[in-house]
């Protein structure tokens, strides 16, 4: 997609990226999002779960939450992704960095009244945080659906920014006696804890014992 005067990166330029490729890699490496928008004259910025399908992006929440109602009205947002991928430990305080991948997108938000395709919104934010749950979980009621709100947002204006590698010091401070380099960032999940109200010897499903997100 075509960099915008608000999606074109400016500092540090090679850092960017505008192919969907790339966009939609860190996006599905992810479901955490953060949402910032104006409300009553000042900013705000909401961590929320998130979907993606082709070049659209779900953001669901409770029908009475501020963000869902503000949103709904068509007002201008920027959703951001990020991941940490590693510190980067240089031999100056200026140098040092950490290593990751983002995304911003800017739009406006459309909220879906349709029942059947907010039911299919909500089964592609389920699949994005743990795949094959959803077919598993009783679906929405009706008063359920009635109290959830989903927005549908164009990832039509957006940039990726990544950085990678070691650390890159000036000239003069690779001859200094301090150790630089790069500390990964490893994630990880532990072993799942059944539910104490669990009705009989359920055992934990497959997926979810390989579960590798």
């Amino acid at each position: 997609m075509q960099p915008t005067d608000r999606t074109r990166v400016k500092r540090i330029p090679d850092r960017g990226h505008y192919d969907r490729e790339t966009i939609h890699s860190i996006l599905d490496a992810g479901f955490l999002c953060h949402v910032g928008f104006v409300h009553d004259g000042h900013p705000v910025v909401i961590p929320t779960a998130y979907g993606r399908e082709a070049d659209t992006l779900y953001i669901h929440g409770s029908a009475a939450s501020r963000m869902q109602r503000e949103l709904a009205q068509g007002i201008e947002l920027c959703v951001t992704v990020t991941h940490l991928d590693g510190l980067v430990l240089a031999r100056s305080a200026f140098h040092s960095s950490m290593n990751y991948r983002s995304v911003v997108i800017f739009g406006n938000a459309r909220q879906i009244t349709d029942d059947a395709r907010k039911v299919h919104a909500l089964a592609i934010v389920s699949e994005q945080i743990f795949a094959e749950r959803w077919a598993e979980v009783r679906p929405p009621s009706p008063q359920e659906l009635k109290g959830t709100s989903v927005l549908e947002l164009s990832i039509s204006e957006a940039s990726a920014k990544i950085r990678t590698g070691p650390p890159k010091d000036d000239d003069e401070d690779y001859a200094m006696d301090i150790w630089a380099g790069v500390v990964p960032v490893v994630h990880g999940w532990g072993a799942p804890i059944t539910d104490a109200l669990i009705k009989g010897d359920i055992p934990v499903p497959e997926y979810i014992r390989k579960f590798r997100w």
